[in-house]
């Protein structure tokens, strides 16, 4: 049996962007979750120049989170990434 997952997050949009694509959803009927779907599988399925002056770091714990990362705030933990050494 397939099972479909779907994960909940918040982004911010610029006011106007968020207008037209509610405006646009409504005109074609459909929700505005399916709109943004399409629209963000669209530009990641074509191809293009990546950034790859950045290597993506990802940090991780064996058994938890590291007691000093709050959650709770973006900032926070932005902050307590940055405070991290980098393994190059």
């Amino acid at each position: 049996m397939f099972m479909l997952l779907r994960m909940r997050t918040t982004i911010e949009f610029d006011d106007n962007l968020l207008v037209e694509a509610k405006k646009r959803a409504a005109e074609e009927r459909r929700p505005l979750r399916a709109l943004m779907e399409e629209a963000l599988r669209r530009h990641l399925s074509e191809p293009g120049p990546r950034d790859t002056s950045a290597p993506i770091r990802f940090v991780t714990s064996p058994t938890r989170l590291p007691s000093d990362v709050d959650l709770a705030s973006r900032e926070a933990m932005h902050a307590w990434l940055e405070g991290q050494p980098r393994s190059e």
